[in-house]
Formats: C-alpha cells, structure tokens, sequence
C-alpha cells in the first residue's frame, strides 16, 4: 500500500489514486491505453541490427603535422565501427535502412532477432531523403512488413518504433505522433513525423508503426541536448520512402536532378503581386541554368506554370525531375516577367 502523503502529492486521496491506477480504471475500461505485446511479437521478426564496419583515413596528430612522421599517418586506414537498424520489406532479404547508417561501409553485417549474424549487401542508397536498401545473402524465408499510409496519421495517434538504441539490440519504444511536416534544415525533402516515442543513437534506420503493425516512418533523427532522448524523435514518412525504395530496388540508384544555381527567399519586387519568390543569388558556370541563360540577380516565380514561393520548393521540386527534362521557369527580370526553358541536369555527387 501506498504511503498517504504519496498518495496526497499527487493531488488525489489514497482510494483514488487506487481507483486510477487499479487493473479496474475507467480509463483502462474503455480501452484508451492500447496493450502493444501483440504488436511487437508479431512485427520484431522482422526488425534487424545493421553492424557496419568502414575505413577511413588516419587522424593525423598535430605535433606530427610537417614532420617526416605525416607520411606516416597519412598511408594509415583506420577501421570504423558502427551500429543501426533496419526492417525487412520483402521475404527475399530486402532491408530499408538510413544512408547514414550505412555510410561508406566496407562490410555490413545484419543480425536478426533470433541472434543470426548474415552478410548485406548494398544495393544503393539516396543522400537527399537518408534512405538505403540492402541485400541479404543466401535468405529467401524472412518474415517481411507492409508499407501504412503516412498521410492517414493525425497528431496523437499511436505509434510504436523498434531498433538497435545504443547497440542493445531488439527493442520497442511506444508514444504518440507529437507533430508532422517538420523541417529540420535537412533537405529540401524535410517532411518528418514527430514523435515521443524513444528514439536513441542506434535507433536509426527502424520502423516507426501505427496500431496496424504498418510502418508508417523510417526512425532517422533526434533533438537532444545530451546526446539521449527527450522526447522528440525524427521519422521519414512512409509515403516518402516507399517510392524512393521502389527505385532503389529496380535501378540501384536515384537519379536527383539539378540546375546548378544558389538560390533564397525574398518578396518579388513586383507592385501588382508583392507575392514572395526565390532569389538567383548565384549561378554555376557549368551548370544547365547558365547554359540557359538563367542570371544572378533573376526572381523565380514559377515551374511549369505552378507559382514558386520558397527556395526550398524549387530545390525540391527539381530534385524530383528526372535528368534529361526539360523544365518551365517563369523568371522576373528587370521588372519584367519571361519564360526560360532548362533542361534539368543531373544532380553532382550522385551516381555517375
């Protein structure tokens, strides 16, 4: 039994607090708090641990620097470890993980909830939305998740995520959806689900569930000042990832396109609209806007027709174009309005 000044620093008398607390709540009663036991054993044969080993170039110490010894460190690889996780999409061994997870890693090594260590490998991954697919060898009998809607999720809706946090193995963490839409500076692809269910180092690359045992996010981000959770955790929404995976899976690589400009968001000095656009702050010489006659200093106000109002709806919307496509802007210029057409370009750094 409760001691009484418990019971009374928690505003309520001792009978009550038994009351609310008791197997016989009223809240319990009408079934408000879900029991989440079905949905874990049922979903966790299908969450992995991705064990990824990486080599990276040697830190040089500085008291070496300028020294006979710098060649030294320089020809020295250093051996990285490090830990996320994964879920399996499809029985024959497909896992969706983070990109950031996988990294530049030389080995990637998948446990799965039975302690089985496989070998993966990496069929490709996209930098601009975090995501990445991998292969499990010799595997064609695995239990696999189905894709939820994201877009059907409300704030306050239940959610459960699973993962790897701090390299402890299988684990699940439950809360609620605390926001969605948010943009965390990211990418131009920012559109996170917010939750508070605990999400940790390690955590990365997880599903995020509704009540369904659909996943309806990719774990990929926390705000914490300590490193630890608390209480606000990052998913990419499902109906991001999916199509992005399905490309993965058919071409091993997400073609991002690109028109070589810095851009940033200004009011179009315009009197009959004031409307806001985007700023052309600068323009890559090789690139397919200078090719196109695109300047420093142009207000972009449209795309195909379709109003522009923010940089990072442009960049957006052009890295989902195809490279090869040709594309409408509708420029202010001079204070005057013209239409360029641009050819989208293939976005660097991504596959040749």
């Amino acid at each position: 039994m409760l001691p009484r000044r418990r019971a009374l620093l928690a505003g309520l008398s001792l009978p009550a607090l038994l009351t609310a607390c008791g197997p016989r709540s009223a809240v319990a009663q009408r079934g408000l708090l879900p029991d989440f036991a079905d949905l874990a054993e049922r979903v966790l044969p299908a969450v992995v641990n991705i064990a990824v080993t990486s080599e990276q170039a040697a830190t040089i110490p500085p008291e070496f620097r300028g020294t006979p010894l710098e060649r030294h460190f320089r020809n020295r690889r250093e051996r990285v470890q490090g830990a996320g996780s994964g879920f399996i999409i499809d029985a024959s061994g497909l896992v969706v993980t983070n990109n950031h997870v996988v990294g530049q890693a030389s080995r990637l090594t998948v446990s799965l909830q039975g302690g089985q260590e496989v070998q993966a490998t990496l069929i490709g991954g996209d930098e601009l939305t975090d995501l990445a697919l991998l292969r499990i060898e010799g595997r064609t009998d695995l239990t696999a998740l189905p894709w939820g809607s994201s877009a059907s999720m409300r704030v306050g809706n239940w959610v459960m995520a699973a993962g790897n946090p701090f390299g402890l193995g299988g684990t699940v963490t439950t809360g609620i959806v605390s926001a969605r839409g948010r943009d965390l500076g990211a990418g131009p692809f920012d559109d996170f689900i917010q939750t508070d269910a605990a999400i940790n180092p390690g955590n990365s690359g997880g599903p995020l569930f509704n009540t369904a045992g659909e996943v309806i996010g990719i774990n990929t981000a926390i705000y914490s000042p300590s490193g630890a959770n608390a209480g606000i955790g990052f998913a990419t929404p499902s109906d991001l990832a999916r199509p992005v995976i399905e490309t993965l899976r058919r071409d091993g690589q997400v073609a991002r396109g690109w028109l070589g400009v810095q851009v940033q968001d200004v009011v179009a000095e315009d009197a009959r609209t004031g409307r806001r656009a985007v700023l052309v702050a600068g323009v890559d010489r090789a690139g397919p806007a200078a090719r196109s006659g695109l300047r420093a200093g142009d207000i972009v106000t449209g795309i195909n027709g379709e109003t522009i109002e923010t940089s990072r709806t442009l960049v957006r919307n052009i890295a989902a174009m195809p490279p090869g496509q040709t594309v409408r802007l509708s420029v202010l210029r001079d204070r005057r309005q013209i239409e360029l057409r641009l050819q989208v370009g293939r976005r660097p750094g991504g596959p040749a």
